[in-house]
């Protein structure tokens, strides 16, 4: 999937994409890790991978479903 990089710390290596539709989306450090990169600026055009957290360990699975929250699993540049 696409997006645009938001915002960038390169101190925790924590940030956020805006997807194509503009909701804005959150990456920790192992996602920006995942994917190789030393540095992001706002504007770059972006890969990412989403992946879906489950339930927390003995709680109620999220509304919607089994499946729980999308997060961001890796951020990468985008090639053509």
């Amino acid at each position: 999937m696409q997006a645009t990089a938001y915002t960038y710390d390169a101190g925790t290596r924590c940030g956020s994409v805006l997807l194509d539709d503009g909701t804005p989306v959150e990456f920790d450090a192992t996602a920006f890790d995942a994917g190789g990169l030393r540095l992001l600026r706002p504007g770059q055009r972006v890969r990412i991978e989403l992946a879906e957290d489950g339930p927390a360990e003995g709680g109620p699975a999220r509304p919607g479903g089994a499946g729980g929250a999308r997060r961001i699993s890796l951020v990468t540049l985008q090639t053509f």
